[in-house]
C-alpha cells in the first residue's frame, strides 16, 4: 500500500468502499447494485461525486436508474448493459482491442455488458451478435475481426460450444461467459458451463454465468497496454 494511506472509514453500516483501488489495481471498484436498496445506492453514489472517481454502477434496477443519474452529473446509463458509468464518455482507447461476440441476440444483454465493461476501461472494442455454431458461417464471416483482436470475449447460452470453436481459429486468449438462456436442459446455465470449461481447444477461460462484467474486466486487462 502507498505511504501514508489506511482503508477508509466504513461510509455507513453496509458499505466500506475501497478508494485505494485504482491506484493498487489499476481499475477502479465497480458497485453491484441489483441486490442494494435505491437509499444504499445513493449512499454510494455520494461517495463517487464527492471523490470524483471512474465507477461502474452494474446490475442497476429500473427503479434504480433515474436516480442514480440524478445523484452523478454527467454519468449516462446504458440500458442494454444495465450499467450508469460515471463519468459517462469512457477514456481514450489504449492497448489492444477488445472482440466480444454473442452467439445469439438472447445473449446480446450479457455480451453488452462486457463491451460496455471493457471500453469504459480504456479499451476499443467491437460488439458482433448472432455468430452461434447453428451457422458456422456466420462467424468464419467475422475472421479478420477475430485474429486482429487482443482478447475475445464469447458470450453463449444452449450448448455453449461457441468459445470453443472461436479458441480454434485464432492466437487471443478466448473469455468464455455461459448464460442463463436455454431450455429445461440448459440447468439456467450450468450446461454451457460445463461444456465451456471442458473445452477441447487450449486458450479459453471461463467466467461466471451470465458474467459479462468479469469477462468484460478480464479482456481489458489482457488487452493492457504493453510495459517495458
Amino acid at each position: 500500500m502507498a505511504d501514508g494511506w489506511a482503508p477508509p472509514p466504513a461510509v455507513a453500516d453496509f458499505v466500506r468502499l475501497d478508494h485505494d483501488r485504482a491506484r493498487r489495481r489499476g481499475f477502479a471498484e465497480a458497485v453491484l447494485c441489483d441486490s442494494k436498496t435505491v437509499e444504499q445506492v445513493l449512499v454510494i453514489a455520494a461517495q463517487v461525486r464527492e471523490r470524483g472517481a471512474r465507477t461502474l454502477f452494474t446490475r442497476v434496477r429500473d427503479d434504480q436508474a433515474a436516480p442514480l443519474l440524478e445523484a452523478l452529473p454527467g454519468a449516462v446509463l446504458e440500458a442494454d448493459a444495465r450499467i450508469v458509468a460515471v463519468p459517462g464518455e469512457p477514456p481514450p482507447s489504449t492497448g489492444g482491442p477488445v472482440l466480444v461476440l454473442a452467439a445469439g441476440t438472447s445473449d446480446v444483454p450479457v455480451a453488452r455488458e462486457a463491451a460496455v465493461t471493457a471500453r469504459h476501461l480504456g479499451r476499443a472494442v467491437d460488439l458482433v451478435v448472432d455468430v452461434g455454431v447453428a451457422g458456422l458461417h456466420r462467424v468464419l464471416e467475422q475472421l479478420d475481426l477475430l485474429r486482429a483482436a487482443r482478447a475475445i470475449v464469447v458470450v453463449a447460452g444452449m450448448d455453449g460450444a461457441l468459445p470453443g470453436v472461436v479458441a480454434g481459429l485464432v492466437a487471443a486468449p478466448v473469455i468464455a461467459v455461459p448464460t442463463s438462456v436455454g431450455y429445461g436442459a440448459a440447468f439456467g446455465g450450468v450446461a454451457p458451463l460445463l461444456t465451456m470449461l471442458t473445452a477441447c481447444a487450449p486458450g479459453v477461460a471461463v467466467v461466471n454465468i451470465d458474467n459479462g462484467y468479469g469477462a468484460g474486466h478480464l479482456a481489458a486487462q489482457i488487452a493492457a497496454p504493453w510495459e517495458g
